[in-house]
């Protein structure tokens, strides 16, 4: 999550006014333009892979060894790809070459990823993630270099048009969380990042919540980097009160959280707990007892199936062979799970290149005139056509609202619902 830009408690200061959506889009639009026009711009668009004898050069970024949100994951999942796409004739015949860099979780470091980018003429960003999307974003929108596969973050990445989303992003995890909480809970409490980010999250619960007809989340603001959670903790559970709920949405903070919120429940009337996926995970369940640790019984909202799906089968071959004893790569981890997806796409994309030149250019035109691409049952088809865009203002880009409910039950996340739930009707309902 972002950096804090404030303690807790005290009156929000006044915040900048976003930009509208038109504009945004206009101007992103005006400088996809202007990356097309080199002679007039001075920016030459990444060129890998130009023939089948040149590697196609991507990056994959995330911040590592910082106070906050972590994903060392990704970049390691992204370079097991490469290593068992090689191994396996490349992408169409074609070296992939992984490029990674660490954001520092900080808006500086996110820009000197995405200058980096531009650099060393990338023909794509795959499978990110970074808190900061205006600082990444404007430089590789400059360059025409598409963002394939984010982890689903900021808002920047369902707006601008060179971003190619293959998940609902924080928006879908929290509108879907809202809708289960919705028939279980007489109350929810919501605790989240005091963060610009985290500004977002009650909307997108009250939204769903309110799709159950249920009342309004109590907001619970929290800082990002917390080592002690207690206060946080007793307006949480005095606000949900009796038959109420607590959700926390706090990345790697959220079981820092619970750890101050179990030495503190007894004070209160008993409440269910629940998250998100990428908040709390399999490997955290079983980090913290399993069947008979806190979160048995929690609800979890997610965007793919439960990490025990035979669908993820072909991932967990590949880090067995890629990344075996690398314990940077778990496959119930979202920022894995959306890494692989990323690099599916891209696959699929270079494909249906046939043998001709691989660049920022003729990946963009692949995805915007249609590209259908099948993910093996872990997402709907992806396509980014105009037509498949949600009618949501605030997510314009963004193509699959599909969650899935999810629960521990005896040590294991398994469905609480069969299949997917699709929540674009309540994000078009999100002001």
């Amino acid at each position: 999550m972002p950096v804090s830009r404030r303690t807790v408690l005290p009156r929000l200061p006044h915040r900048r006014p976003r930009p509208s959506k038109p504009a945004a889009l206009t101007a992103a639009a005006l400088v996809v333009a202007c990356a097309s026009l080199t002679t007039a711009c001075g920016v030459v668009p990444g060129s890998s892979g130009g023939s089948r004898e040149d590697p196609v050069t991507v990056m994959t970024w995330a911040p590592e060894k910082t106070k906050a949100t972590n994903k060392p994951g990704i970049p390691a999942m992204a370079q097991a790809y490469a290593r068992w796409v090689n191994a396996n004739g490349g992408l169409d015949g074609r070296k992939l070459k992984v490029i990674t860099c660490n954001d520092h979780n900080d808006p500086v470091g996110a820009a000197d990823c995405a200058r980096k980018a531009v650099d060393m003429e990338v023909a794509a960003v795959v499978g990110s993630y970074s808190q900061h999307g205006r600082s990444f974003l404007s430089p590789l929108e400059v360059a025409g270099i598409p963002y394939i596969g984010g982890y689903g973050v900021t808002d920047e990445e369902f707006s601008s048009p060179l971003s190619y989303p293959v998940n609902g992003g924080e928006p879908a995890l929290m509108a879907g969380n809202g809708r289960q909480l919705a028939a279980r809970c007489e109350r929810v409490s919501l605790v989240r990042p005091d963060t610009i980010a985290g500004d977002d999250l009650p909307k997108l619960l009250d939204a769903g919540l309110a799709e159950g007809h249920a009342r309004s989340s109590a907001d619970i603001r929290a800082p990002e980097d917390g080592t002690d959670f207690t206060a946080q903790a007793e307006q949480a559970l005095e606000r949900a009160g009796t038959g109420g709920c607590v959700t926390a949405a706090l990345g790697e903070r959220t079981d820092t959280f619970y750890d101050s919120y179990r030495r503190t429940e007894d004070a209160y009337p008993t409440a269910k707990i629940s998250s998100v996926l990428g908040s709390v995970d399999q490997s955290l369940v079983d980090r913290t007892g399993g069947g008979n640790g806190p979160y048995e019984g929690a609800y979890l909202t997610g965007w793919y199936p439960a990490a025990s799906d035979p669908r993820w089968d072909d991932m967990r071959e590949v880090i067995r062979q890629q990344a075996f004893g690398d314990n940077r790569v778990d496959p119930t981890d979202a920022g894995v799970q959306t890494t692989w997806i990323a690099y599916t796409v891209l696959k699929q994309t270079v494909e249906s290149l046939d043998g001709g030149e691989v660049s920022s250019r003729t990946l963009r035109r692949a995805l915007d005139d249609g590209l259908k691409v099948e993910t093996g049952g872990l997402t709907p088809t992806l396509s980014w056509r105009f037509k498949d865009m949600l009618a949501a203002s605030d997510f314009p880009r963004l193509v699959n609202a599909d969650v899935t409910f999810q629960m521990v039950r005896d040590g294991r996340l398994v469905p609480a619902r069969k299949g997917f739930v699709n929540v674009s009707k309540t994000l078009e309902q999100v002001r």
